[in-house]
């Protein structure tokens, strides 16, 4: 499958690399093309399709947007609560 190359915008201070997730075919090579980015840190936005460990173990940290959002929706109605 052909894939679009990846995107770079820069916004202020700040560097986004919009790609396209991995197949099982091309995950051994996904970390090196992110490094040449110099990705530090990944927002997974869709579900997850792949196993995160290859990219984690190239020091780059993943974070899986739909838990993080779910997790702070959680956080809110605790503190809504309380409150």
């Amino acid at each position: 499958m052909n894939r679009p190359a990846p995107v770079e915008i820069s916004c202020e201070n700040m560097r986004f690399l919009i790609t396209h997730n991995p197949t099982n075919a091309t995950l051994n090579k996904f970390p090196e093309k992110l490094k040449k980015y110099g990705v530090t840190t990944l927002v997974r936005v869709c579900d997850a399709t792949y196993d995160k460990a290859p990219v984690e173990k190239e020091g780059i940290h993943v974070l899986d947007c739909k838990e993080y959002i779910v997790n702070r929706s959680n956080m809110g109605s605790d503190k809504s609560t309380a409150s």
